[in-house]
């Protein structure tokens, strides 16, 4: 049995702020996902929040009205993922009236939940864990990069994006459970805390890896998958773009993790990097596909993320993309990835 959880999002919950909610929302199989902590949705569902998807997880206002009518909670996770992963002052007083309703916490924010005192006196008091997944790994875990990716025989797909919170994660899981609907055996790679708060297997954390460190611990994490797991196909989860100035992330996957393929995330109205003009306007798609191609990398589809689209307006620019890239055009949410499945079967029997 999973242990069930709670998720804390506290008035985000229909923002992309609310990444990590969104992905345990959709899906995990590490926890069984209870309910949510959200005043400003409270009553609702939080499926149908998110996506117009009822998934049976109701949005409650307080810590208290949850306790008060879901028994056996073990976990509440902080469901967000804030500029600077800086932990909202606001969500202190709820992660402390569940420590007291002895509720072990989990943290994916870079602000660690032992550098408050008075939260790691008040879980040694009720006998909680503070579980802070960002903590970085000590030295002598850590892996450098040796050149045994090159020996594995399978092949490696990385799911990157033009901007960050494009939805890299989810259509990589959603890649993954349409393969194995099709007897092909996928894994992935996760890379942020939420693919682990999912249940991910192989991978790790890569914005608390030291730098001189994080090309070995893709090669350790896809060259493991592949002795352990014997997949058909790995992917890799990829973290912010190529392009964005905040984090310039993607060519590791693709030159240490010898992705030789790529599925591109694209939000087809988003202008700017992170919605911020300062930032810079973001490539346009074939842009961002030869830039890939420098890389060695080939463009196998393009999954659209469609914030601010209507229905018609998606599939007017599957359409125009399909039509111009000559490569399948996802739809993840409204059709899902069924149509990659093809390729991706074509390349594992390479």
């Amino acid at each position: 049995m999973k242990p069930k959880a709670i998720v804390i999002t506290n008035g985000f919950l229909d923002v992309t702020d609310a990444k990590t909610a969104h992905g345990l929302i959709r899906g995990t199989d590490r926890f069984t996902i209870a309910a949510v902590i959200d005043p400003v949705h409270a009553g609702k569902d939080a499926g149908e929040v998110l996506d117009g998807k009822h998934r049976s997880i109701p949005v409650f206002a307080t810590a208290t009205e949850v306790m008060d009518a879901i028994s056996d909670i073990q976990y509440c996770i902080i469901g967000v993922a804030t500029h600077g992963g800086v932990l909202p002052p606001e969500f202190i007083s709820i992660i402390e009236e569940c420590i007291q309703h002895r509720i072990s916490i989990v943290n994916g924010l870079h602000e660690c939940l032992t550098e408050h005192a008075n939260i790691v006196a008040l879980a040694k008091q009720y006998d909680v864990e503070l579980i802070d997944i960002r903590r970085p790994k000590k030295r002598s875990e850590l892996h450098f990069w040796h050149g045994d990716i090159n020996k594995v025989d399978v092949p490696v797909i990385a799911v990157l994006g033009m901007d960050c919170a494009m939805g890299k994660r989810t259509t990589c899981r959603m890649v993954m459970q349409a393969c194995a609907a099709e007897n092909i055996k996928a894994e992935m790679i996760y890379t942020g805390q939420t693919g682990w708060l999912q249940g991910g297997e192989y991978g790790f954390i890569f914005d608390t890896t030291l730098n001189d460190f994080i090309s070995g611990e893709i090669e350790h994490a896809v060259v493991t998958c592949w002795k352990e797991a014997k997949p058909d196909v790995i992917m890799i989860e990829g973290q912010s773009a190529l392009r964005n100035p905040s984090g310039p992330c993607g060519s590791e996957f693709l030159v240490s993790g010898n992705a030789r393929y790529t599925i591109l995330v694209h939000a087809p109205k988003r202008v700017y990097f992170d919605h911020a003009p300062e930032w810079g306007k973001i490539a346009p798609v074939q842009s961002e596909i030869d830039l890939i191609a420098m890389y060695g990398s080939q463009v196998i589809a393009v999954a659209l993320n469609t914030e601010m689209c209507t229905e018609e307006e998606a599939f007017t620019f599957q359409k125009q993309y399909e039509e111009a890239l000559g490569i399948p055009v996802l739809l993840p949410i409204q059709e899902g990835v069924s149509k990659i499945v093809p390729v991706i079967k074509s390349l594992a029997g390479e």
